[in-house]
């Protein structure tokens, strides 16, 4: 008998615990067009107030991953990822992925762009000439394959229920479900056929959970779906209290990569979160027997220049400059105005209001304040100055990259309103709070 989208509306709507066949049923219509859009807000809204059991969040993560396509790999090597919830200046994806690939491993990350302050990685690689973030899913494949690493966006075969619940959810107010933001998340990462699964959740001023309980119920929530459909997950809790590289928006975070993979500039922070995350991969993955030895594997891949080797190789596969380490200043986008931005008095920075730095990334045109805003690559911030750090006439604040001089001004603004300074000293607070284990 079929299943009446309207009679499982009801049942969560009075708070009954849904049977997988009716989830199954709900997204399997969601997906050939027999729910309406305004069934599937109703339903959103109902899991909005009334919540889901694990077993709903399982049931409700598989079924949207078995609305499309879902890769099998047949590789020498463990296929592994990571993904964050997103933040400001967090371009670890860019080396993550090729390092722990030079570690043995197979990454098939498929990211996202930004939307509100947070960047978006997509976002970051269109900046990069030539570089496709939409291949068929036959180049995404003999790019995992050949270099080992592939960074590209979620494709209409990959859990396109997800796509559509997305869209719907954004209209109606109810992104910030739990239990949607994690059937979200994993369905795609399920689809991409991963063995194992290493989870960024940010916690802090630029994040979207702000608070440490939130970030943690989130965490907990994606580790014990993501396990119970399966697939070995593990989740580190990041500080998103300021930004995480010192530079924000698209080529300027690629260019600060490029200098972190050739050694150029190797900030701390970025460091600790890249080999942190690195390590869990390489574990999920059965490269490393612990974490000690996953990090030092990370270490000698950064160190050795064989993570540049493999972000290179992986950028010309799908397109992009053959020389992209040796002249990324040749191929990179520059903006015409370059503005170091000063503080009101000397002093140490206390604290950074961090959304409000992403935000000021998004007013430069670095970032969308809506899904189909073009996005300028060149703008944004670098040379940002870390919580601790003494700021004076010699040590700005940060450098804007902007399309004109009003722009630029208007950022100065922000980001000094955005800086706290005081007299410190300031107590250094690690990057990785906690781990949340499967």
């Amino acid at each position: 008998m079929a299943m009446l989208p309207q009679e499982i509306i009801r049942r969560k709507r009075d708070g009954a615990t849904l049977a997988a066949e009716e989830i199954e049923a709900f997204i399997a219509g969601l997906t050939d067009g027999r729910v309406t859009e305004g069934q599937a807000a109703a339903l959103a809204m109902a899991i909005f107030f009334r919540g889901l059991a694990l077993e709903e969040r399982v049931a409700l993560t598989r079924a949207m991953m078995l609305s499309g396509e879902v890769l099998a790999w047949d590789l020498p090597g463990p296929v592994v990822d990571k993904h964050s919830t997103g933040g400001v200046g967090d371009c670890v994806s860019l080396p993550l992925g090729p390092a722990v690939a030079a570690c043995g491993g197979f990454v098939p990350m498929i990211s996202g762009r930004g939307l509100g302050h947070t960047g978006g990685t997509l976002d970051k690689l269109d900046s990069v000439p030539g570089y496709r973030t939409q291949p068929d899913i036959d180049t995404f494949r003999r790019v995992v394959r050949e270099t080992g690493c592939a960074i590209i966006g979620q494709t209409a075969d990959l859990a396109p229920a997800d796509k559509r619940l997305y869209a719907i959810r954004d209209v109606t107010g109810t992104v910030e479900s739990l239990d949607l933001i994690t059937a979200s998340i994993l369905s795609k990462k399920l689809a991409a056929g991963l063995q194992g699964l290493a989870m960024d959740v940010k916690f802090g001023s630029g994040a979207f959970m702000v608070g440490v309980d939130d970030a943690r119920a989130l965490a907990q929530s994606l580790v014990a779906v993501a396990n119970g459909a399966g697939l070995k997950t593990n989740a580190l809790l990041t500080d998103m209290d300021q930004p995480l590289a010192s530079a924000a928006g698209n080529a300027v975070e690629v260019a600060y990569c490029i200098d972190y993979l050739t050694g150029k500039r190797r900030e701390p922070r970025f460091h600790e979160a890249n080999v942190a995350l690195g390590a869990e991969m390489l574990v999920l993955g059965r490269l490393a027997g612990d974490r000690a030895e996953g990090a030092r594997m990370m270490e000698e891949a950064v160190s050795s220049g064989r993570a540049a080797e493999a972000f290179a190789r992986m950028v010309a596969a799908l397109g992009g400059p053959a020389d992209i380490l040796e002249r990324p200043e040749a191929h990179l986008p520059q903006a015409p105005v370059i503005l170091p931005v000063h503080a009101a008095r000397a002093g140490v920075v206390e604290r950074v209001e961090t959304r409000a730095v992403g935000i000021a990334v998004v007013s430069l045109g670095g970032g969308r304040a809506r899904a189909q805003d073009t996005i300028v690559p060149a703008v944004g911030l670098t040379d940002l100055a870390p919580v601790g750090e003494t700021v004076d006439e010699g040590r700005p604040l940060c450098v804007v990259h902007a399309r004109d001089a009003d722009s630029a001004q208007a950022a100065a603004e922000a980001v000094r309103a955005a800086f706290t300074i005081g007299a410190g000293p300031v107590a250094a607070r690690p990057v990785v709070l906690e781990r949340v284990e499967g």
